[in-house]
């Protein structure tokens, strides 16, 4: 048994059509394929080849894309945080505002509970 058989061919740069290089662009941007997995699937030599492919003839815009870091500081982090939870308060006001201006109109009470709490166990008498 010949393994050259079993190994994907390799292609020079040459190879390459403007139709497969499209097509390897969709597969990454659909999320079906990453770099490697488009490298090894259609034996695509060069480490950046892809990425060089998706760059030029990517439908998305990388230059506009936000660049993801996680290097935020303690205090960087602290601050997002407050200000997230600062909006959920907020959230939470409107809700209740509206909740109370749809009972006052409605004439309901939209919090009441309406499952009976569990009564204690009672000891059995003897």
């Amino acid at each position: 048994m010949n393994t050259e058989e079993n190994q994907p061919k390799k292609r020079s740069q040459k190879d390459y059509s403007l139709a497969f290089k499209l097509q390897v662009v969709s597969e990454i941007e659909r999320g079906e394929l990453n770099y490697d997995q488009a490298d090894r699937k259609y034996g695509i030599k060069g480490n950046s080849t892809v990425s060089t492919w998706v760059k030029k003839y990517s439908i998305l815009d990388w230059k506009e894309l936000p660049v993801m870091t996680n290097k935020k500081t303690p205090e960087q982090r602290i601050k997002e945080l407050e200000t997230l939870l600062l909006m959920e308060k907020e959230k939470v006001h409107v809700l209740n505002v509206a909740i109370d201006i749809a009972d006052d109109l409605l004439k309901t009470d939209i919090r009441k509970k309406y499952m009976p709490k569990q009564s204690k166990r009672q000891k059995p008498q003897s």
